[in-house]
């Protein structure tokens, strides 16, 4: 909330109050149905507690958040952004649909109180509740491993069937130190014996401090020829104000540092020739790069010294935006690998198709895209931010086995 000013969260405000008087007008059809004079009057004023609470608590959060501790700031704007979706969305979804068949029935229909009408306007409301309460609570944490083979002709034979093991996105302010929530996760990255591992960006949410303990969660993960990294916008302590510059370079040498402790080599606008034999391909991987808002610390054309002559280049840049505009039909790199978007936690896919309304800001925002001879590939993210949900969009690790084959 401290990016929007005060009087984008007063309009926030109303336009939640808009819709819950609109809905309880009609949850009043609904009630009239109740004998009990005492429950129906527990109903109403329980809406109304919770409508007027929930916007009395986000207003004294914005006008006291300077004041408290970051930590803390974190975890009530993430807890009030779920509570505020979990009330508006179901209750948005219960008006249409009440509206809707209350209009359909008054044009078509003699009979004016029929109570199909409440019923399905309930079990309308009810179901996107159930699916965001699900989010929050179970999908969240529920880790799922995505498998693509990449096949190309540069890749020399003696790296046929390598397997990189991407994560990315994993916003660890949002866990709140809770440690065994990713030990899930480290397990199924194991169980895949990697050769290699990589990260492309977000560790943190904004502070350095929000890695406290996790190397004990980090230095479990195995990988037989090394482990990798880069950065995320969110990893330079853009997002926070600070009182010196000084004091947002120690924060930024301490994220840098952490990389170190669990031994993942962070690429900085810098590259490395992997051997196999004497077959070789390269990594390369830049600081962020993106479109503005976001800020442009990579330089592709310096992290790609020293890899000339070398048939298969892969590279580690977090926003995938930088594909379209720095590497396809730019470079002879074949494979980048990039995060960012987080799927925005929320979509659905059916078979080969897949939707989220991120797909309207990004052109790539999720899975395995390929132009002429070059793929990329955007991972969905392992952790969340903001939303302390994942719906229909569950937290990912990419399994990617690289496939050499002829001409």
């Amino acid at each position: 909330m401290k990016s929007f000013s005060l009087f984008t969260i007063i309009l926030l405000c109303l336009a939640i109050l808009l819709v819950d008087v609109t809905a309880f007008y009609w949850l009043q059809s609904i009630t009239q149905f109740i004998d009990s004079a005492i429950f129906k009057t527990m109903i109403h004023a329980l809406f109304w507690v919770f409508t007027v609470g929930l916007i009395t608590s986000i207003l004294i959060l914005k006008i006291t958040l300077d004041n408290i501790n970051p930590l803390r700031k974190q975890l009530l704007i993430s807890r009030f952004y779920g509570l505020g979706i979990l009330s508006f969305i179901p209750k948005f979804v219960f008006i249409v649909v009440i509206s809707i068949l209350h209009f359909t029935n008054f044009l078509f229909s003699e009979n004016k109180s029929l109570i199909l009408i409440p019923i399905v306007g309930v079990l309308s409301g009810l179901l996107p509740f159930i699916v965001i309460l699900y989010g929050i609570f179970k999908a969240i944490y529920k880790f799922k491993v995505y498998h693509h083979p990449i096949k190309s002709s540069k890749l020399p034979k003696a790296f046929n069937g390598i397997k990189i093991v991407q994560i990315s996105d994993l916003h660890l302010g949002s866990f709140n130190y809770a440690y065994n929530k990713l030990e899930h996760a480290i397990e199924k990255i194991n169980d895949l014996e990697p050769d290699y591992i990589v990260i492309t960006g977000d560790l943190v949410n904004n502070y350095a401090w929000e890695l406290r303990g996790w190397d004990s969660v980090f230095n479990k993960l195995q990988a037989k020829e090394g482990k990798f990294a880069i950065l995320g916008n969110h990893d330079y302590g853009d997002y926070s104000q600070w009182d010196t510059k000084e004091l947002k370079q120690e924060n930024f040498k301490a994220i840098q540092q952490f990389f170190k402790t669990i031994d993942f080599k962070l690429l900085l606008n810098d590259s490395r020739i992997l051997t196999k034999g004497e077959d070789r391909i390269a990594l390369i991987g830049v600081e962020n790069w993106g479109k503005p808002p976001f800020k442009q610390y990579g330089d592709l054309e310096k992290a790609m010294i020293g890899t000339e002559g070398i048939p298969f280049k892969i590279l580690l840049s977090h926003d995938p935006t930088h594909w379209t505009e720095e590497v396809i039909d730019k470079t002879d790199i074949i494979l980048t690998l990039a995060g960012h978007t987080h799927g925005m936690q929320a979509g659905f896919s059916y078979k080969n198709k897949q939707w989220s309304p991120i797909k309207y800001k990004f052109k790539h925002w999720a899975g395995l895209y390929k132009h002429n001879t070059q793929f990329l590939y955007v991972n969905r993210g392992l952790g969340w931010l903001g939303f302390p949900a994942r719906i229909g969009m569950r937290p990912e690790i990419t399994c990617i086995t690289l496939k050499a084959t002829q001409d």
